[in-house]
């Protein structure tokens, strides 16, 4: 079995993969010490999500969202976390209905898709696996699953990140040795492209097909280069007091 990525705990900063962060989240003595001391005057509910790559399970994330906000909302964080590059379309398909960024309103085709302005929980609900596609000629496909439901008090951040994955290391396909930072967008069809900072200068490749190796399933596809909000590696609360210190 291959070895799967880990990410850390933004409560704790404590290491898992996918699947035991799963489990881990609703145990984590640190988150729940934390959630105990919110107060406030508004309540409201929260969703826990489990977001992850349809093809490449390396790319994952838990992330909680209030439940008033909208597909919108949650349509713009995964772009700029993980999928921005040209402006392209996308779609969640939550039970069989379409609900696109931009929507064509025209029945020829059947049913047509609604819009994103959605609450969450108008259409959210506890173990639900919804679809998620961004940009229809180059997709990547993405699969949320609705973890959990909470109620809590409001807190002003609409959604936040509870664990990522840390970055995958690619080894460099012509010295064997390094690791990659960069990925030639022919990668596809000659299964070499995985580059470091010295064989690249050496490379037979067309250098402007290159692009940054990054934190995202849509590495190497389109004009995709990062995130310019995000940095790779996700930090714990522990890791931010240590870097302000």
């Amino acid at each position: 079995m291959a070895k799967r990525t880990k990410g850390k705990c933004k409560y704790c900063g404590k290491e898992y993969t996918m699947s035991y962060m799963n489990r881990h989240l609703s145990a984590c003595e640190e988150r729940r010490k934390q959630l105990t001391a919110q107060t406030g005057s508004k309540r409201c509910g929260y969703f826990q999500l489990a977001v992850y790559s349809k093809y490449d399970r390396d790319y994952w994330m838990f992330i909680e969202v209030r439940d008033t906000a909208t597909l919108k909302d949650v349509d713009s964080f995964l772009r700029d976390i993980w999928l921005e590059c040209c402006g392209h379309l996308s779609a969640f398909t939550i039970d069989g209905i379409r609900y696109d960024v931009q929507p064509d309103t025209d029945s020829f085709w059947g049913i047509p898709a609604r819009s994103m302005n959605y609450k969450l929980k108008s259409v959210l609900e506890k173990g639900m696996t919804i679809e998620y596609e961004y940009d229809f000629g180059s997709t990547t496909e993405l699969m949320i699953t609705v973890v959990n439901h909470r109620p809590g008090y409001w807190q002003k951040d609409k959604l936040i990140i509870l664990s990522r994955n840390n970055p995958p290391v690619f080894i460099c396909d012509e010295c064997g040795e390094k690791a990659a930072v960069f990925i030639s967008g022919e990668y596809d069809w000659t299964g070499k492209g995985l580059l470091c900072e010295d064989c690249i200068k050496k490379s037979e490749f067309d250098e402007e097909m290159f692009l940054d190796i990054c934190n995202s399933p849509r590495v190497g596809v389109c004009g995709y280069n990062g995130s310019d909000i995000y940095p790779d590696q996700f930090m714990s609360d522990l890791d931010k007091e240590t870097a302000e210190k």
